[in-house]
């Protein structure tokens, strides 16, 4: 709650979201083993959601008795727009990930992102996401060998060619 026992825009929403998953979270422990003792493999997952819907009870009873605070807006001071811009961007960009692959939708999705978020112009934006796509290439590609989705850039072929100019046997 804010101050002087204030609720916050969707304040209360959240409390009873928290309720409805401690109340999941025990309804799963008790399927582990049912309750059959202290000891018993579920007892300690029990007890842990247990104390979890309990404080979620407690904070959601003090939030609906709290008046509302008439000063916050929804959308201005709890989700503004940029919150709403990047999670289009990340849903755009999970979406987009496995047809076009890692290196042009994460390029391009830096890029807007940099664009809006900075609001320094394209060169700035270009260049910050091309060489912050390049550190997370070499790091994650080069360096741990993590296989990122490939898509339209022929990664491979491109890495091999490399691995030849590097070896002194280029076509």
């Amino acid at each position: 709650m804010g101050p002087n026992n204030t609720r916050k825009p969707g304040e209360a929403i959240f409390a009873l979201l928290l309720a409805l998953l401690s109340l999941g979270a025990l309804v799963k422990a008790y399927g582990i083993s049912g309750f059959e003792g202290l000891s018993s493999p579920g007892a300690f997952p029990m007890a842990a959601a247990a104390v979890m819907l309990l404080s979620a009870l407690v904070v959601t009873v003090n939030t609906l008795r709290a008046s509302r605070d008439s000063d916050t807006e929804m959308f201005r001071d709890i989700l503004p727009a940029n919150a709403v811009m990047m999670a289009g961007l990340i849903l755009l960009y999970a979406i987009a990930l496995r047809p076009l692959g890692f290196l042009p939708t994460s390029l391009i999705f830096l890029f807007v992102s940099t664009l809006i978020l900075a609001k320094r112009g394209v060169i700035f934006a270009a260049v910050v996401s091309v060489l912050s796509l390049a550190i997370i290439y070499i790091v994650f590609r080069l360096v741990f060998s993590v296989l990122m989705p490939e898509g339209v850039v022929p990664e491979r072929e491109i890495l091999a060619w490399i691995a030849r100019l590097a070896s002194g046997g280029a076509e």
